[in-house]
């Protein structure tokens, strides 16, 4: 057995501290980017950091935000300007061939541009022209539909609002978001069983919990600062266990920055007792298996059950007919393994299970978010303290935003409510999501694109169809503050408007304004930017998007579009009377310390479901799904006398097939590249494919070799045969028949068809693929 590389020290601690520090000076943002830290998540006057969307502590501390938060303080605080100087130096072509590091750190995006074909390249434009011709390009579409409107998670209420409001009154619910491409499952299946779509827990009930369930999710590199959570509920004496294909080496101990006997005398605490590694996509058949031993040994809370819930006996009916050796294929954990965890469970009074996107993004997503709600309701296990369902969102406000109605499947409560308030007829019809708009966009349906935010096209799947695409568009909008890919392939107009940064702040003929966030947990907190802005010729998302509806609705609209954003109480305000919940917003954010607390009627057992209860549900996917595909997969490969792909023609009956999954690096955040270091994975550089060295030993591969990554198209797929390469082999503490690569480096493997049923979430966290190690200079191919 070979060894596996071990990052010997604790999570966080001084080597945190150390790469923050060099990440401020990397973009030369030191003095800057520190004082930004110091405002970041405090309680008053500061802002919310953009890092990720766990929740604040309410005590107060000097300096509350993690490395990862730093990190993204860091890119924004920077001065380096991407204004018409800088693109004068470079062709969009030019650009076209920077990677993603070499584009986040550009510079601020600081005046607005449009793309000048004869010159290609981006040019200065003011913003009454800039606002013309988008005005003049939506009133020419033929149907409102004919555009697409995307958000990124980092939006802020207000803006968030207006925007969706600006997109409804001029026709069309096609108003996809970020959510799509992470949470989706997790927003329609816990809507659908518990009647909300978002976490029933609050922060303090981690510190009651007894046993915490991690599915898929890697805090220490995604979301650091509920490593200190996690140490303080194992302190208390909850047990957590880790539920993943990889054996996330930040996740054992924990130097918390905050204490100084852990800085100063090398102390840490203990987080996750143990870690189950599943199969890649095995999470609901191990839950069917957890389940399926706690109904057979009657260890379920039959009384909430009789009580809460419908739709016992379907999904009783289903566990029993699951077989234990179809449960042992389906998870790769034996049948002894099982009992022990299910064990924990029925043992547990109060029982967290929390997850990121390792659940959702598998085309079984909504399933394993099922089955996780099922687990919970068996127990009785919502509605109590110190227990609940509690999804990890990433970027910070993308729960906000959907509350906000960024939503291309709205509540006909939602709309209802708009139209009572603005007394404007809102679209009835569902929009574009992330995939169908993609679809709409490559068949040539859509001739606007507009980007709050966000990196549409490296985000989603195909991204270079994605690309193409959008260089056949009538008019292209991105509204952001920093230059990236989708940018760069420009349409018939491409046109660039620079926003304020969080930390910035926002002076207005009103003042200076503030915003507010919802964070994980429902709880909606104000954000303030104390920084000058880099740029006197920056504006405000709001001001922006009502700069946007003043040009296209003209004077006769009775929406006050320019009081919202010179006044964000005036906003707030038009939210207090159209989105449940915010009654007295204005009052409210400003009397409490660390805002409030969303009302969250699952967590008072109140179920606003079609049933009026909590609801089970039985999964769509058979529980051996990802194992029955590998077996076809490999079926088909030897059907063939050689395989489709151009490398050397190598005979598909000696291939392997394998479990390919993607997943961030340590130092990224979603698509922005803050560097090459991944610390807890030992590796500089993002061109690599992660393997088992066991793997590598039975394949007499070696650390370092260069490999070719092959998808074949599924037979539910229009897409063709995908190579990705090469990739240089490197060791991880990985599943059998399971790699991994980095996102978004491995997007074009993944493909718009292949999603959930229900929630379209593209998956990203489960293809089948072959392997060929391959000699890049004698041009020699050895199939794994």
């Amino acid at each position: 057995m070979r060894k596996i590389p071990v990052y010997t020290h604790p999570a966080a601690g001084w080597p945190a501290l150390i790469s923050s520090a060099r990440k401020l000076m990397d973009y030369q943002t030191f003095l800057r980017g520190s004082a930004s830290v110091l405002k970041s998540n405090q309680p008053q006057g500061g802002f919310d950091c953009p890092g990720c969307a766990w929740p604040d502590h309410k005590s107060h501390k000097a300096i509350d935000v993690c490395e990862n938060g730093i990190k993204v303080i860091a890119s924004e605080t920077m001065t380096n300007k991407a204004d018409a100087a800088f693109f004068a130096r470079h062709t969009v072509s030019e650009l076209q061939g920077w990677s993603g590091y070499e584009l986040e750190h550009s510079g601020r995006l600081s005046e607005p541009v449009y793309y000048d074909a004869t010159q290609d390249r981006y040019v200065a434009i003011s913003w009454d022209e800039a606002y013309q011709r988008i005005a003049k390009q939506l009133k020419q579409l033929d149907s409102p539909d004919e555009a697409l409107f995307y958000t990124s998670g980092r939006v802020t209420n207000e803006p968030a609002f207006m925007y969706q409001l600006f997109v409804r009154c001029f026709g069309t619910n096609n108003l996809p978001d970020c959510s799509n491409m992470c949470h989706e499952p997790t927003s329609v299946m816990l809507g659908k069983q518990l009647g909300v779509g978002k976490a029933t827990v609050k922060l303090e009930d981690f510190g009651q919990a007894k046993l915490i369930m991690m599915f898929g999710q890697n805090p220490a590199t995604n979301h650091p600062r509920m490593l200190e959570m996690l140490a303080h509920s194992h302190e208390q004496g909850c047990r957590i266990i880790s539920i993943n294909p990889m054996r996330e080496q930040g996740l054992s101990k924990f130097r918390n920055p905050q204490k100084p006997t852990h800085m100063a005398a090398g102390q840490s605490d203990n987080m996750v007792d143990d870690v189950i590694q599943i199969q890649i996509g095995g999470d609901a058949a191990l839950l069917t298996g957890i389940a399926k031993w706690l109904i057979e040994n009657n260890k379920i809370n039959t009384d909430f059950i009789a009580t809460h819930t419908s739709g016992f006996e379907p999904l009783r009916e289903w566990l029993t007919q699951q077989s234990w050796a179809d449960i042992e294929l389906g998870c790769g954990i034996s049948h002894a393994e099982i009992i022990n965890l299910a064990e924990l469970v029925a043992n547990s009074p109060a029982t967290i299970c929390t997850w990121g996107m390792g659940i959702t993004q598998h085309v079984q997503g909504d399933d394993n978010v099922a089955m996780i709600a099922n687990l919970l309701l068996l127990m009785g296990m919502i509605g109590i303290d110190g227990a609940g369902a509690s999804p990890v969102r990433g970027h910070s406000n993308v729960q906000g935003d959907r509350t906000m109605g960024i939503h291309e499947r709205p509540a006909q409560k939602l709309l209802d409510s708009l139209e009572r308030v603005f007394e404007q007829p809102m679209p009835q019809e569902h929009g574009y999501d992330v995939v169908t708009g993609a679809k709409a966009l490559i068949a040539g349906k859509l001739k606007v694109f507009m980007s709050m935010g966000g990196n549409y096209a490296v985000a989603a799947p195909d991204t270079k169809a994605i690309q193409q695409a959008l260089t056949t568009t009538q008019l292209n909008i991105f509204v952001g503050t920093k230059l990236n890919e989708t940018m760069l392939f420009p349409g018939t107009n491409n046109i660039i408007l620079p926003c304020l940064g969080r930390t910035e702040r926002i002076v207005t003929s009103k003042g200076e304004q503030f915003a507010t966030i919802e964070d994980s947990m429902c709880q909606i907190v104000p954000t303030q930017g104390k920084l000058k802005p880099v740029s006197e010729a920056l504006k405000s998302e709001a001001q922006i998007v009502a700069d946007i509806a003043t040009h296209v609705f003209g004077s006769e609209s009775s929406i006050p579009w320019q009081k919202m954003s010179e006044d964000f109480d005036v906003v707030r305000d038009y939210i207090a009377q159209a989105i449940e919940g915010f009654e007295d917003f204005n009052e409210h954010i400003r009397t409490a310390e660390r805002g409030f607390h969303l009302y969250h009627p699952a967590r008072h057992r109140v179920w606003n479901t079609n049933t009026g209860k909590a609801q089970f549900e039985v999964p769509q996917y058979p529980i051996t799904y990802v194992a029955t595909q590998m077996a076809e997969a490999t079926s088909s490969f030897k059907a063939e006398p050689e395989t489709s792909n151009s490398i050397n023609g190598v005979p598909t009956s000696e291939q392997k097939v394998w479990q390919l999954t993607s997943v961030r690096s340590h130092d990224q955040f979603n698509t922005m590249i803050f560097g090459y270091h991944d610390r807890y994975r030992h590796t500089n550089r993002r061109d690599v494919l992660f393997m088992h060295p066991d793997e590598m030993n039975r394949l007499g591969w070696q650390k370092g070799d260069s490999v070719m990554v092959t998808r074949h198209a599924s037979k539910n797929s229009t897409a063709q045969t995908r190579i990705l390469g090469p990739l240089v082999l490197t060791e991880m503490d990985i599943a059998s028949n399971a790699v991994a690569a980095y996102y978004p480096d491995c997007n074009d493997l993944f493909d718009l068809d292949t999603h959930a049923p229900d929630s379209h979430i593209p998956a990203y966290k489960s293809t089948t693929v072959v392997l060929h190690r391959v000699n890049v200079d004698a041009g020699i191919v050895d199939p794994a």
